[in-house]
C-alpha cells in the first residue's frame, strides 16, 4: 500500500512540494516520502485508537466531503506538524503544502480503492497493510455496508466501537475466539 500511496503523493506533489521554495530541491523526494509515511502512520494510529469505522468509511468512499471529514482533518493536522518538525518550516508553509496536497491524494486513493476496474489497490489490501495482515479474513465491504447503514452499533449506545464489532461477530456464531474475532481484536492493539 505504501508504494501506491507514495505514487499518489508524487502525482500531486508538483506545486505543493517540488515547486515550493520552502522545501529545498535536494529534499523534494524526502518530503514526498515523508508525506506518504505521515498519511500511512496516521491511518495506523487511527485504527489503533479505535477509529475503525472512520478509517473504513473514509477509504470505502463513504466518508463524505473530505474537507469536512474528521479523520481527513486529523491526518492533515498530523502531517502539518510532522512537516514542521522534519523540515523546519513554519505552520503556514506546512499548512499550505498539506491543504494543496492531501485532499487530492485522499480523493485519488479513495477513487482507486473503490474502482472495480482498477485492481492496483483495494480496501482489503489497504487494511491488510495497515494492520500487518491482522484484518485478513474480514469482509470489509460487508462491514462498510453495515457502517454506512448504522448496522454496526450493536449495543445501541450511538457509536461504533470495538465492543460493537465484537458483539457482531459473537452474534454471527464466532464465539469463543474464532479466527475472525481474534483478527478484529488484533486490529485494536
Amino acid at each position: 500500500m505504501f508504494e501506491q500511496l507514495l505514487n499518489l503523493v508524487k502525482e500531486q506533489a508538483g506545486e505543493s512540494i517540488i515547486k515550493n521554495p520552502a522545501i529545498p530541491d535536494e529534499r523534494n523526494d524526502e518530503a514526498v516520502n515523508h508525506v506518504a509515511g505521515s498519511i500511512t502512520d496516521g491511518l495506523k494510529d487511527a485504527l489503533s485508537n479505535g477509529q475503525f469505522k472512520d478509517v473504513l468509511k473514509l477509504l470505502g468512499g463513504e466518508g463524505g466531503d473530505l474537507q469536512q471529514n474528521p479523520l481527513a482533518n486529523q491526518l492533515s493536522g498530523n502531517t502539518i506538524t510532522s512537516l514542521m518538525e522534519k523540515f523546519g518550516i513554519n505552520q503556514s508553509q506546512a499548512g499550505s503544502i498539506v491543504s494543496n496536497l492531501l485532499p487530492g491524494v485522499l480523493k485519488n486513493l479513495v477513487n482507486k480503492t473503490n474502482d472495480p476496474s482498477d485492481n492496483s489497490i483495494d480496501l482489503q489490501g489497504i487494511f491488510s497493510s495497515l494492520t500487518g495482515g491482522k484484518s485478513n479474513g474480514l469482509d470489509l465491504q460487508g462491514l462498510l455496508g453495515k457502517v454506512t447503514s448504522g448496522g454496526l452499533d450493536q449495543d445501541g449506545d450511538g457509536d461504533t466501537d470495538l465492543q460493537d464489532v465484537m458483539n457482531m461477530f459473537k452474534g454471527g456464531g464466532k464465539q469463543g475466539g474464532g479466527s475472525i474475532l481474534d483478527s478484529v481484536k488484533g486490529l485494536f492493539g
